[in-house]
């Protein structure tokens, strides 16, 4: 498809765990003629590490993070850390970034997740003028940083944000390159997110921005067992208030509703229905339905694949 980006999760997904079978994973998808692929950051292997050493095993794909956490890294090292795995990607990077959620920040890191929206545009008025000129001056209530990086080979590359409430909508558009969701339906992202990002770009004389969609996705002939088992896989992000919110918008009692299922014609045309609505990036993410997992996922793998081509 041409007016679409087509990229693949690659997760450590627990049937061929370790580092190589992962970098194994993003030159199988270069090979296969997907654009791109998208890292997760959770709780296994750090998403900016491995995008660089998948960087130096690929020539063309794409290598973006889906998403880094802001609170773990202080936006300065966070830029330094970004602009070495661009450089080391040849070019090919894209910065995925959010703020997680209240969860994981307050419960796990033990941190603050206080006024995320406050923090959020203060960790892109300091990393954004890193990743795009070298340098940074900012006085601002969380960080007051005056300073630069010195990286040979840098350029500047994408940031886009995983924040999907109207807050982070505006500052997707306004500092950074653009915005990156999960969990969030077709009519949500044509009533909301594109036109709002979009809009917030267009105010601040930014560039059109990249809206980067992630969906579970399963080529089937048994639509109606997959999102059962979509239901099942992907239940806690049903009980997360940023997601919460998107599947409210959606109409959808939960992640079921999400996902991407259908043979072949049904897939396709969901894919052209998120174009249409503004989508400019595609983020599958396959999940197996049937007694024959790997057989699923090959298939599904396949077909995608075709469509990127």
């Amino acid at each position: 498809m041409k007016d679409i980006r087509i990229g693949v999760g690659v997760a450590d997904n627990g049937r061929e765990g370790g580092l190589e079978p992962l970098l194994a994973q993003v030159k199988r998808a270069e090979q296969a003629g997907f654009q791109s692929v998208w890292l997760p950051n959770i709780f296994n292997f750090d998403a900016l590490t491995l995008a660089a050493l998948a960087g130096r095993e690929t020539r063309r794909i794409e290598l973006g993070t889906a998403v880094a956490v802001t609170h773990s890294r202080h936006p300065y090292y966070m830029a330094q850390q970004a602009v070495s795995t661009a450089v080391a990607c040849g070019g090919r990077f894209v910065l995925g970034l959010g703020p997680s959620h209240q969860l994981v920040i307050e419960n796990m890191m033990g941190l603050s997740y206080a006024k995320p929206g406050r923090h959020v545009r203060e960790y892109l008025e300091v990393l954004c003028p890193l990743v795009e000129k070298g340098q940074v001056a900012f006085q601002g209530e969380l960080y007051r940083v005056s300073a630069s990086l010195q990286v040979s080979g840098a350029a500047p590359f994408p940031v886009v944000i995983g924040g999907l409430g109207p807050v982070m909508r505006k500052l997707a558009g306004r500092l950074a390159g653009g915005s990156i969701t999960w969990m969030t339906g077709p009519r949500t992202l044509d009533e909301l997110i594109v036109p709002e990002v979009r809009a917030a770009a267009a105010e601040a004389g930014r560039p059109a921005p990249r809206i980067v969609a992630g969906f579970p996705v399963c080529l089937t002939e048994d639509p109606d067992g997959a999102r059962k088992l979509a239901g099942k896989l992907f239940a806690m992000y049903g009980q997360l208030p940023s997601y919460r919110a998107m599947l409210d918008h959606e109409g959808l009692e939960g992640p079921a509703g999400i996902a991407m299922v259908g043979d072949e014609q049904a897939i396709e045309a969901q894919v052209r229905t998120l174009a249409a609505a503004g989508v400019t990036d595609w983020n599958a993410n396959i999940f197996p339905h049937g007694e024959d997992r790997e057989a699923s996922i090959q298939r599904t793998y396949d077909f995608l694949a075709s469509l990127a081509r």
